[in-house]
């Protein structure tokens, strides 16, 4: 493994590379060779990813309430926004994952590298201290916090639509998915809206 280059990506060098390599190992691979995959640290990094970003919250966002400080850290500590750092950080090109999990040199599995990235919040902490897996968190997040704290009121086109049905009593509401494509990790929706059985609209999403 090319340790220099993906702790330039991290902003961190390690004390313990086996901590690195550990962080980056799939179960796909460790289950094959035997050796100790990311699962376990994956665990503690989400923990801590929770509490660090909630604190960040806190801190600098004093006007927001409660229940909106929770939207804004449901927003960026998700699967879409951990693997957007992943690939940001090109964890695609350094995570070990068995065959089956490979695309050409890279790995395109949205979970797993989501996940690599709560391993590896866990192991700069177990490899240093709080402060430096901090100084990763928010790098990382600081611009998605900012961004998610401006929307953090505004409502979902789903929820628009629904409340627009609504307006003169209750209606029967129908998602309906007519076909999806693509990969497992990167599926292709197109799906109709019905109103008390009456086609609305069709619309796509991944």
């Amino acid at each position: 493994m090319h340790f220099e280059e993906i702790e330039k990506n991290i902003g961190y060098t390690f004390q313990n590379k086996n901590l690195l390599r550990t962080a980056l190992t799939h179960t796909s691979y460790a289950n094959i060779y035997g050796v100790e995959s990311n699962e376990k640290l994956e665990y503690l990094g989400d923990s801590i990813l929770e509490f660090i970003t909630s604190k960040y919250l806190y801190n600098n966002y004093k006007k927001l309430k409660e229940g909106e400080m929770t939207k804004v850290r449901a927003t960026v500590v998700c699967e879409e926004s951990l693997y957007e750092i992943a690939v940001k950080l090109e964890f695609d090109k350094f995570l070990i994952v068995g065959k089956g999990e490979q695309v050409g040199e890279r790995v395109k599995n949205k979970a797993i590298l989501a996940d690599s990235i709560e391993a590896v919040i866990a192991a700069i902490y177990l490899d240093s201290n709080l402060e430096n897996a901090e100084k990763f968190i928010i790098l990382n997040l600081k611009e998605s916090i900012e961004i998610a704290s401006h929307h953090v009121g505004i409502k979902d086109y789903k929820t628009v639509l629904q409340e627009k049905l609504q307006e003169h009593g209750n209606v029967k509401i129908e998602y309906i998915v007519i076909s999806e494509d693509g990969p497992d990790h990167d599926k292709h929706f197109m799906t109709q809206v019905l109103c008390n059985g009456k086609k609305l609209a069709i619309g796509s999403r991944n």
